[in-house]
């Protein structure tokens, strides 16, 4: 299996899947070739089959076996180049997802003015005024900030993509100060360069994820707004943010770097000012 694993991740790394979307799928082929007793190269049609059905048995979601046909459908069409064995596999419908959850403009500035550490503030305002996905924000670097272009390169983001982002005037603001205050007015263990992660650890390495998120659930916790949030809703509040402001769809779909414009059509149903601003039918009635 450990040959077959290299030429899978050699194959999904070129088709550019996500670092996640590999894992799933490597562990989908271990659970077929464990489900089987045999190496997964050595598999027939009826065998994928069996465990499709099986799957369906024991009674998994459907985004669950979406993902494990869709890593065997991948393995034999492009890793094998055996398209036959998995031709008459049908993904199940994923479930529709529920709406993501948004904060207000006054909602964010109440969460960002509790976040006391300007690293974290600087942080989550960079992604709720550009729409980043946390990791992409994690892994920024100082050079890509362009403040010329006033544009931030984004690099490798989701499915290997490059994107650039609208840096506002505010948002480099609040980047210089949290710079000045954090980077330059205290001792580090080399000095910034291009290459430094932007949001940064004192030793200079990236910032931690964990304390990235407690820093966030502290602050929502002294606003007390009751809601779920999660660094991806301040995305989710920068997509809606835009599409009331007018921005058309495929540009809101560039800046988030979503492959598909469906993904992006989400936040017409999610944007309460676009919903009231549609004509009442029987407002158009004669009285």
């Amino acid at each position: 299996m450990s040959l077959l694993r290299d030429r899978m991740e050699r194959d999904m790394e070129r088709a550019g899947l996500a670092p996640r979307t590999r894992y799933s799928y490597i562990l989908s082929i271990r659970l077929l070739a464990k489900f089987h007793g045999r190496s997964p190269d050595l598999l027939s049609a009826e065998d994928v089959k069996a465990w499709d059905e099986d799957l369906g048995r024991r009674g998994l979601s459907p985004s669950t076996r979406h993902i494990r046909l869709a890593a065997v459908r991948f393995f034999f069409r492009r890793t094998l180049g055996r398209p036959e064995v998995v031709s008459g596999i049908v993904l199940p419908r994923r479930k529709r997802r529920s709406l993501p959850t948004v904060l207000s403009p006054q909602e964010v500035g109440c969460l960002l003015a509790a976040l006391r550490a300007s690293r974290y503030r600087a942080f989550y305002a960079l992604i709720y005024d550009t729409g980043l996905r946390f990791s992409e924000a994690l892994h920024l670097k100082v050079g890509d900030i362009d403040r010329r272009r006033g544009v931030i390169h984004v690099r490798q983001g989701k499915g290997g993509k490059d994107r650039q982002v609208k840096l506002g005037e505010r948002l480099y603001g609040i980047l210089r100060d949290y710079w000045r205050e954090e980077r330059l007015g205290k001792p580090m263990a080399e000095p910034p360069s291009k290459e430094s992660f932007l949001f940064a650890s004192a030793t200079g390495g990236r910032l931690s994820r964990m304390g990235a998120r407690y820093a966030l659930h502290a602050a929502l916790k002294e606003t007390g707004l009751a809601k779920r949030v999660t660094p991806h809703t301040l995305r989710h509040s920068f997509a809606t943010a835009q599409m009331e402001a007018g921005t058309g769809l495929p540009v809101v779909q560039a800046q988030l770097g979503h492959g598909s414009i469906r993904s992006t059509q989400v936040y017409l149903h999610v944007s309460t000012r676009l919903i009231l601003q549609a004509p009442s039918p029987l407002d158009a009635l004669a009285p």
